[in-house]
Order: C-alpha cells, then sequence, then structure tokens
C-alpha cells in the first residue's frame, strides 16, 4: 500500500479524490438541513475516524506521532477539520452549495496573498495577477445580482464560506514549513480524532444532544461523506501524491469547484447562473496562474521529500 502507482492508476485514482470532493458540497448541503452544522460535522469526524482506524491498522500505519509532528496535527485539527468544515457546512445553510464552492476553493489565492506577508514567499508578478484574477472571480459572484444583499442570512453564509477558506490559508501556509517526521496519511487520523473530540464537545456545549430523525437517506449522506469524501478522499490523495508531481495534483484540484457545480445542479437543481460560471471561471484561472508561477518553491519542496 505503500508502493508507489501507475501513471494510469494515480490518474484514475485522483479522479476518484476530485469527483469525491466535489460532490461532498452537496451532501454537506443536504446534510445541514438536518443536523445543525456542528454536530453534521462531528458525526461526521467519527464515522472517518472508525473508517481511518480500520485502514491505517491494514495497512501498518498506525502509528503513535512525534512531538514535533503535534504542531501540524493541532493546526490541521483545528484550522481544516474543526473551523474550515464547521464553517462551510454553518454556511451552506443559506447559499446554494454551488456558490459555496467556488468560495470555498478562493482558498489558494489567499495563500499567494497572505504567504508574501507573513516572509513565507515572494509575491511575484504571475501571483499577483493569478490573485488578482481569482479576487475579480470573486467579485462576480458577490455582486448583487448572484447575492442578495438585503439578505442578512445569505450575506452572512457568504461570509462564513470565506472565512472558511482563510483557514484554510493559514492551514496551508503552516504547513509549508513543516517538516514531517511522520508521513501525512499516518497524521491523518491524529487530526481526525483531535477535530473529532473539538467538535462533539463544541456541539454539546453549543447545541446540547442532537435530536436527530434518523433516516435511511441520512445515514447513507453521512457514510458518503465520513467514508467517501473523508478517508477514502484523503486516502486516495495520499497515495496520487506519492506518483504524481505536486503541480499537477495541485493545477487537478481546480476541477473540484466544476465538478461541485455539476453536482449541485444534478443532485439538487441548482441553476447554473452567469454570474457563477463567470466567476468559477476567473477563480479556477486565478489559481491555475499562481499556482504555475508556484513551480520553482513546489520544485525545492519535492526535493526536499
Amino acid at each position: 500500500m505503500n508502493a508507489s502507482l501507475s501513471p494510469r492508476a494515480a490518474i484514475g485514482l485522483f479522479l476518484i479524490v476530485v469527483l469525491a470532493w466535489g460532490v461532498n458540497w452537496s451532501v454537506t448541503k443536504q446534510l445541514v438541513q438536518f443536523v445543525p452544522p456542528l454536530w453534521s460535522a462531528a458525526i461526521r469526524s467519527w464515522i472517518a475516524l472508525v473508517g481511518l482506524f480500520v485502514i491505517l491498522r491494514a495497512s501498518d500505519n498506525l502509528v503513535i506521532p512525534e512531538r514535533h509532528d503535534v504542531p501540524v496535527i493541532l493546526s490541521v485539527a483545528l484550522l481544516h477539520m474543526t473551523l474550515f468544515s464547521t464553517l462551510t457546512a454553518a454556511g451552506l445553510r443559506f447559499i446554494p452549495a454551488s456558490k459555496g464552492i467556488v468560495l470555498g476553493y478562493t482558498t489558494p489565492l489567499w495563500v499567494a496573498l497572505a504567504a508574501p506577508l507573513l516572509g513565507k514567499d515572494a509575491l511575484t508578478a504571475p501571483k499577483l495577477g493569478g490573485a488578482l484574477l481569482g479576487l475579480a472571480g470573486l467579485a462576480v459572484i458577490l455582486n448583487p445580482s448572484s447575492i442578495d444583499w438585503t439578505n442578512v442570512n445569505v450575506v452572512l453564509g457568504a461570509g462564513m464560506v470565506i472565512l472558511a477558506a482563510i483557514c484554510w490559508a493559514a492551514n496551508i501556509i503552516y504547513l509549508r514549513s513543516h517538516r514531517w517526521i511522520a508521513s501525512p496519511l499516518q497524521l491523518l487520523i491524529w487530526q481526525v480524532l483531535v477535530a473529532t473530540v473539538v467538535l462533539t464537545i463544541t456541539a454539546t456545549i453549543t447545541d446540547g444532544l442532537p435530536h436527530v430523525e434518523w433516516s435511511s437517506r441520512l445515514v447513507l449522506l453521512f457514510l458518503y461523506s465520513g467514508l467517501i469524501g473523508t478517508v477514502l478522499a484523503y486516502w486516495a490523495m495520499s497515495m496520487v501524491n506519492k506518483s504524481i508531481s505536486a503541480l499537477t495534483t495541485s493545477l487537478g484540484t481546480t476541477g473540484t469547484p466544476i465538478v461541485g457545480i455539476a453536482s449541485a445542479a444534478i443532485l439538487l437543481g441548482e441553476p447554473i447562473d452567469i454570474s457563477l460560471a463567470v466567476a468559477a471561471a476567473l477563480i479556477v484561472a486565478g489559481i491555475g496562474v499562481a499556482t504555475l508561477a508556484d513551480r520553482p518553491l513546489r520544485g525545492q519542496a519535492t526535493a526536499r521529500g
């Protein structure tokens, strides 16, 4: 399970990741109609924790983390798995999944803008151009004809998803400077464990014990989100990263918003209007330009292992 994949198998697995993550936004949109966002994230996290334990135990990747890896466990668990997950779930109560995924995937743009300010990277002309393209897309999707600015809940929902993207960006900036001891896959279960505990305690304090009207549909939605959207996707991504360059995977993940928009149209009946299409195109193009400008940095990181 630690061996590299053939190029064809790696591409196939990568397509599964993009599909799983894209569809997961429509699944989350449905989950928060039945379960409060904090409990939705917590239950999904419990399912993912059990699934990861089985996979890592079977693949002999269940390890006790070294002290040096504790900060990266906490950063991913708190910034991504807790704040990002909760904020996106909360935001999706008020905005369509298609617009939510486009706003959520502005993360690389915030990385491109914030990293130079923190001395973690240089802001080159191509990166600035990519960021400006993405911000233009953000302006398009937030224009009054696309987002109802008179509806406080809609504005709040969009703001929460953008804040979630910024939290994810902060996590990525930290990860770039972290020197890994255990592999990301080996640390994943500990990140999910911390997130599960934090989410469960926070949900209990905030919302009390959940009162959920369980149905076969709700069970399937949670199983998809926990096992397919989380466990399978992260395991597959860890395998893909061994076989495909970081540049290819970074560019490839720009397909996730496109899948998310398509799945929202198919599964939820959400319309694809001109503002959404233009915004998605600008943001994906901006991410692509910024990623290509980041090639030297990614090459150095790959050389360092």
